[in-house]
């Protein structure tokens, strides 16, 4: 009967078994250094002695880099390559951590299946009030840090990168003009046309004027336009302080002293309050155009009347009014889409995630916020 061998090296032991199983005792630093040689030398040792199986002992090693995690990545494929087993044990958790850069499915502990246990209703209650206090937690203190940084832009306005703040003006402003436009342009005639079909009824042509004006002006431009905008800006937003989020450049700018959120958030909150509002007032503008296309082919209006109309109907007021909900809409897009992306983590689906998110809870606080506005209108 064959007695198990010990073979060592300055760089690894060696024990095999009876059974031809080998187990590597691996030691200290296994890094660029060091990998090339231990690859050729266990490459060898494989070919000679075809193992059953392989047991890699993290036990002795005190780092562990990519080339060395990559060092077992082709040693395991040496290995089920004859057929043979492959195992590693004793990793720490940076060990591990650096595994799973390299193969995440291989190093992937197996659970145990314990079969279907009933759905426990207080641990999912336990569960979601946890993660809504931790959700909580964090955006107190995210919209904290903003108000703190624009409030330090206000008194050190040199803080403030201007660069990115104008880059950011054109991407969401003048690069989304001919949609906001198209669209509005189209609200203004389907409101005209449907409008229109009533009001023949009763020889009140010209208040078509009026309605897609007022409709227009008071609600759906700085609705849609804000709508728009969050779909646009608001999830690239997001997608890209996420990216940032997982690929650790937003530490790397914390530990070289800058503030995120002063860094990232600031200039496209400062952007979006700048063009949402001349976007809305644009927006009005290819509503009523859309109208009067209307009024004058089908309604027998003149350009001259339809504008007259619209002007008597509308007030200062009324589009200052407008104009202020969609900077409040501003507000609420840009924060809730640097809120998503700097909860994104973990990997490169949680930055889709967050830009969805961004869209859907940005379009909810548009609706919640106007509702609030609608009901504070009525009562002025």
């Amino acid at each position: 009967m064959k007695k198990p061998e010990q073979l060592s090296s300055p760089l690894y032991d060696i024990s095999e078994k009876e059974n031809g199983e080998i187990t590597i005792h691996l030691k200290e630093r296994i890094d660029i250094y060091k990998s090339a040689s231990i690859l050729k030398n266990l490459t060898l040792l494989i070919k000679t002695k075809s193992p059953f199986s392989m047991t890699i002992d993290l036990a002795g090693v005190t780092y562990l880099d990519d080339y060395g995690a990559l060092l077992l990545f082709k040693l395991k494929n040496l290995i089920t390559a004859k057929k043979g087993g492959f195992n590693i044990i004793n990793a720490d958790t940076r060990a591990n951590k650096t595994l799973s850069m390299v193969d995440p499915d291989s190093y992937r502990r197996p659970v145990a299946d314990k079969g279907k246990n009933p759905a426990n209703i207080f641990v999912h209650l336990g569960k979601s009030t946890i993660e809504t206090a931790s959700n909580l937690r964090f955006l107190i203190s995210f919209f904290g840090s903003v108000v703190i940084s624009m409030v330090h832009v206000l008194f050190h306005p040199k803080s403030l990168r201007i660069d990115d703040t104008l880059l950011c003006m054109k991407k969401t402003g003048v690069d989304a003009l001919p949609i906001v436009g198209l669209i509005s342009f189209l609200l203004g005639l389907i409101m005209a046309f449907v409008s229109s079909i009533q009001l023949q009824d009763f020889g009140a042509n010209i208040y078509v004027a009026s309605l897609v004006a007022l409709v227009m002006v008071f609600e759906l431009g700085p609705i849609m336009t804000a709508i728009i905008v969050s779909g646009r800006s608001g999830s690239a937003f997001a997608a890209e302080i996420g990216s940032m989020k997982i690929s650790e450049e937003i530490d790397a700018l914390f530990t070289m002293g800058f503030n995120p959120t002063l860094f990232l958030a600031v200039p496209k909150i400062v952007a979006l309050i700048i063009v949402v509002p001349i976007l809305t007032f644009f927006s009005d503008i290819f509503a009523i155009a859309g109208g009067l296309v209307v009024g004058v082919l089908m309604l027998d209006l003149t350009p001259t009347s339809y504008m007259s109309q619209t002007l008597e109907t509308l007030t200062l007021f009324d589009v200052l009014w407008g104009m202020f909900k969609s900077s409040i809409f501003a507000v609420l897009i840009a924060s809730v889409g640097c809120l998503r992306g700097f909860q994104a983590h973990g990997d490169a689906a949680s930055v889709g995630n967050a830009a969805t998110s961004a869209v859907v809870s940005g379009i909810f606080l548009i609706i919640l916020f106007d509702s609030i506005f609608a009901v504070i209108r009525c009562y002025w």
